[in-house]
């Protein structure tokens, strides 16, 4: 048996901290004596300088030697002044960072945190430290009394209060209020704290096993979680099943009793919807993903029947397509009728591949709005897309987002049914990337006799967020629909566009073809632990020869974990083009942020008008308020301590957050060890990302089973259904 004993320091050095379980490791400085002590644990979020009580034992580690492994910890506010420094300098309170951490304490000694609690006014007296800073350190002290009082509170409750600061920033002062009524509101209210982390709590509250309030919330996850994987709907039966497999309940009499309670009360409050098709099988969704889908199909079917504005002569259109172009632009007949389809029809589809012409076409119909005084706005889902239509056309492009004038202060769109764009063509390209939630505010902000247009590529890989818009409104029959065909001579000189559409026919990719450019390249890698050094070579050496600036490239694969997965390669690829060592840096769960790095928005976040996906620049780091300056689109974006979790590294992202974005070169590793990714249209959307060149690093095994399985994940949805029948709903 283990004994246990009681360790009583200061945090000298965090070495590492995971925000998502609470693990640390950290090095605790003791009184009087002068190596300080490796720990470990699942701890409370530490700082330096923080005073704490210890209780374990001590372990050795077969390579870090011997260390104390915590079981419980305690945190209290320092008291001697080497610990009040730390404490200060952690920039665990806002406005005070190391420099003003030695100035405090150069004036008020070990009497300075009763200062800045008690007498505040007294900071005006230190020189350097501003009215405006005073301000500032009074607010951070608050919000941290505050934030220490929910920690204890959590930890007294068993849990790591790592989200603490969060908790705080969504509830306030009746966080604990809130805590104690319903535990179960922070998965649904708190981004990164999930079902488990809420059940955590609930059960060390005292919440019971099989209580109504746990069922409702599993159930509610279950359905937040298919969500999560592109379904708007769920199957009765599957769905009571998952929730007791989750719960780790007994399917008994009392538990389907409770079962039917829960799905119940959540009926009886709006929060789901139930849907009969005609197989007999009941299906449930959240009312909002219901609502939005439902809502979509009705929009489409009133703009499809009510007649436009201005009726389009469709003979003098078609006699104007078939002379010689005076603008170049010369069409063939898929291109022609497509043309035609849009302008006789107020809601169509244009799709086709790489090299089958829908740019010309959007160059083609613009020219013919102009010609003819319509008013149009032309618009994509991402910033990254939006540029791309910009670049190619000459005109002005906006995302979606900014189309629709996103109201922060309503969290919801200005425009809308009763503030509708004053168009009367919308042209959408990338459509692919819509998922059901845009869809809906698109269509509900236009005007009964406006034309919408959406172009996509129905071959990629379906949005990210949930529902399967394009594909549906296609399979439906209920939408006129082009498809393209035909490579452009002009396109098929390169092999990056050959070898998309040889994916899609199920065909392995070539890296030659005769009178080619060969801007395909496939390297043959049997070992995933060589991609840094292929990577390293590539980029040093390789794409210099192509005229192609590392800045211009980007590292695609499927997944995030792994060797050769995105925060595995961010690193190595770091170390690669931002190798400089500088003290400009902060750390944020593993990762490293420095000036000139490439990150990724990793949610969407309405207040800073940018979303998931979006990629900027590390512009400025300041060290003492943990704080960084982040350029997206020629938009210099402020995000706080807290706030760095929504970034990731993004010199390797995931194929499937590439959609909308296209770059000079892409280099795309692929292995064995994502078989459970690999399909045809995961190769296709990272090929159709490349201009210039295209990469393939790994193995031909991998390659050959992504290009033969076309069996994507069938994406549980009801639009098509919605737009052409009429479904039993409740």
């Amino acid at each position: 048996m283990d004994l246990k004993e009681t360790l009583v320091g200061i945090v000298d050095k965090i070495v590492y901290q995971n925000a998502d379980n609470g693990f640390t490791v950290f090095t605790l400085q003791q009184n009087r004596q002068k190596e300080s002590t490796t720990i470990k644990g699942y701890v409370p979020k530490l700082h330096p300088g923080e005073q704490v009580t210890l209780v374990g034992s001590w372990v050795t580690h077969p390579k870090f030697g011997k260390q104390f492994e915590a079981e419980q910890c305690t945190a209290s506010v320092p008291t001697s002044i080497l610990g009040i420094k730390r404490y200060l300098a952690s920039g665990l309170i806002k406005g005070i960072g190391p420099v003003y951490a030695d100035k405090l304490v150069d004036a008020f000694g070990a009497d300075v945190l009763n200062v800045i609690d008690k007498q505040p006014h007294l900071l005006n007296n230190v020189s350097g430290i501003g009215p405006k800073r005073v301000e500032r350190i009074i607010a951070g002290w608050q919000d941290q009394k505050d934030i220490s009082h929910i920690m204890v509170f959590l930890q007294d409750k068993g849990i790591s209060p790592t989200y603490a600061t969060k908790i705080y920033k969504r509830y306030g002062t009746q966080a604990i209020e809130v805590l104690t009524e319903n535990p179960y509101r922070l998965a649904d209210d708190i981004w990164g704290i999930g079902f488990k982390i809420a059940d955590q709590i609930a059960q060390n509250m005292g919440f019971a096993f099989d209580s109504i309030k746990r069922i409702t919330s599993g159930l509610l996850f279950v359905l937040g979680d298919i969500v999560s994987n592109g379904h708007l709907y769920h199957e009765v039966q599957a769905l009571k099943d998952d929730a007791v497999k989750l719960l780790e309940l007994e399917m008994n009499d009392e538990i389907i009793h409770k079962l039917k309670l829960a799905l119940h009360d959540l009926y009886n409050q709006d929060k789901i919807r139930l849907v009969s098709p005609p197989d007999a099988k009941h299906y449930v969704a959240l009312t909002r993903y219901y609502s939005a889908e439902r809502g979509v199909a009705q929009k489409l079917l009133k703009l499809l029947e009510y007649p436009p504005m201005n009726p389009i002569n469709a003979n003098d259109v078609y006699s104007s397509l078939r002379v010689e172009s005076k603008d170049g632009i010369d069409l063939n007949e898929d291109q022609q009728r497509a043309i035609m389809t849009c302008l006789q029809h107020k809601v169509s589809v244009i799709t086709g591949g790489p090299g089958t012409g829908k740019t010309t076409i959007i160059k083609k119909m613009l020219g013919f709005l102009d010609q003819f005084h319509y008013r149009y706005r032309l618009a994509a889902p991402t910033g990254r897309a939006a540029k791309r239509i910009n670049e190619s056309t000459g005109r002005n492009a906006e995302t979606l987002h900014r189309l629709l004038e996103f109201d922060v202060s309503a969290m919801n769109f200005a425009r809308n049914e009763q503030n509708a764009l004053p168009i009367d063509f919308l042209i959408i390209d990338e459509a692919s990337m819509i998922d059901i939630f845009l869809a809906y505010a698109v269509v509900k902000a236009l005007p009964l006799n406006a034309h919408v247009i959406f172009i996509g590529d129905i071959d990629q890989l379906p949005s990210v967020g949930a529902g399967n818009f394009l594909n549906d409104i296609i399979a439906s029959g209920a939408v006129p629909c082009v498809r393209l065909t035909e490579i452009f001579r002009q396109a098929q000189d390169s092999l990056i566009i050959q070898n998309a559409h040889r994916i899609n026919r199920g065909e392995f990719p070539t890296s030659f073809l005769p009178d080619a450019r060969r801007d395909f390249v496939f390297i043959k890698e049997e070992e995933p632990e060589k991609v840094p050094m292929h990577l390293e070579d590539i980029l040093k050496n390789k794409l210099p020869r192509f005229g192609i600036k590392p800045e211009r490239s980007i590292v695609l694969v499927p997944m995030n974990r792994g060797a050769v997965g995105t925060q595995k390669l961010n690193d190595d690829l770091q170390r690669i083009l931002n190798p400089e060592d500088t003290q400009q840096k902060v750390m944020v769960h593993g990762s490293t942020f420095k000036v000139g790095d490439r990150v990724m928005q990793i949610r969407n976040n309405y207040d800073k008008l940018i979303f998931n996906g979006d990629i900027g620049t590390i512009e400025e780091v300041d060290v003492e308020e943990r704080q960084i300056k982040v350029n997206f689109f020629d938009r210099l974006l402020d995000y706080e301590s807290t706030e760095l979790d929504e970034l990731v590294l993004a010199y390797a992202i995931t194929i499937h957050k590439s959609q909308g974005s296209e770059y000079d070169a892409a280099i795309v590793p692929i292995f064995m060890q994502h078989f459970t990714l690999l399909q045809r249209n995961l190769l296709y959307t990272a090929i159709t990302r490349a201009k210039k060149l295209c990469i393939f690093i790994g193995q031909s095994k991998a390659i050959g089973m992504a290009v033969r399985n076309n069996k994507s994940l069938v994406r549980t949805t009801f639009l098509q259904q919605f737009l052409t029948t009429d479904l039993q709903c409740r």
